[in-house]
């Protein structure tokens, strides 16, 4: 009986590399990457809610394994806001990015990655009739992630900081950094071709500097928040499904600013 389940574990270890180590968490990031030549399609849907104000994107993204190691991709989301009833809707700022894992090390069911990431935040929602669905700037985004993913136990750690430029009008938001800390449980151990749950819990910490205009500090803008994000990640063979909410716990909003409400997520994702 115990030669069968080392047996089974070595040979589950082996088939479910896209299936157990395919998870990141749902809010951070984590330092999972493509196989070469690999193709994942995701659709994504965001709920953001502040006071009277609400906002609804929608993105279509795509990734490529360009090696084992280093994936690109791309992000198209469509936006719908609301405020005080005045609505708008629309394409809103393609974004490109970049995650290369620099360090990976496999034992018998268990993996430890880290990797980093790039991202670049364009400036296309200004080609639209309606500007204001962008932010009216190039950003970018640079991060650092850590994972450790077993058959039961998934743990993540990652900090990201985002640098946003200046518009037209001498407007530059504040520098923000994201900080992450994740956990998931799999109470079930189901073979390759079974539907597979785990369970995630994570806290996201975001410090926001106040937004900055022709030198001069913007009044209610900046901040800091922390959530507490439950989910759960479910996948069958090379399909996931991914869901959470993050329910803020602490928010420390600089001036009048409404505190968020909610955020919520929602992914489809494939794998090819």
């Amino acid at each position: 009986m115990k030669r069968f389940a080392f047996v089974f574990l070595v040979l589950f270890s082996i088939a479910s590399k896209t299936l157990v180590w395919a998870h990141d968490p749902i809010f951070g990031i984590g330092p999972h990457v493509l196989f070469k030549g690999g193709v994942e399609v995701e659709l994504e849907t965001h709920l953001d809610k502040a006071g009277k104000e609400q906002e609804l994107e929608q993105a279509l993204g795509l990734k490529y394994g360009l090696t084992g190691d280093w994936a690109i991709g791309l992000e198209v989301p469509y936006v719908l806001k609301e405020d005080d009833n005045k609505k708008s809707q629309g394409l809103s700022d393609i974004s490109f990015f970049t995650k290369y894992r620099f360090y990976r090390k496999d034992i018998l069911g268990v993996q430890e990655s880290a990797a980093v990431l790039l991202k670049v935040i364009s400036n296309s929602a200004d080609d639209n009739d309606d500007p204001s669905l962008g932010t009216g700037t190039t950003d970018g985004i640079v991060g650092l992630t850590y994972g450790y993913e077993s058959l039961t136990w998934y743990r993540w750690a990652s900090i990201r900081y985002r640098q946003n430029g200046r518009n037209d009008a001498g407007l530059q938001r504040g520098e923000k950094i994201l900080f992450d800390i994740s956990g998931g449980y799999r109470p079930v151990l189901n073979n390759y071709t079974e539907a597979d749950t785990v369970w995630i819990l994570e806290l996201n910490a975001e410090f926001g500097e106040s937004a900055n205009l022709n030198g001069s500090e913007v009044a209610n803008t900046g901040g800091d928040q922390l959530f507490l994000s439950p989910g759960i990640f479910w996948t069958k063979r090379n399909f996931a499904i991914k869901a959470g909410v993050q329910i803020p716990i602490i928010s420390n909003l600089n001036g009048t600013q409404d505190d968020t409400d909610y955020r919520a997520k929602f992914v489809l994702e494939w794998h090819f």
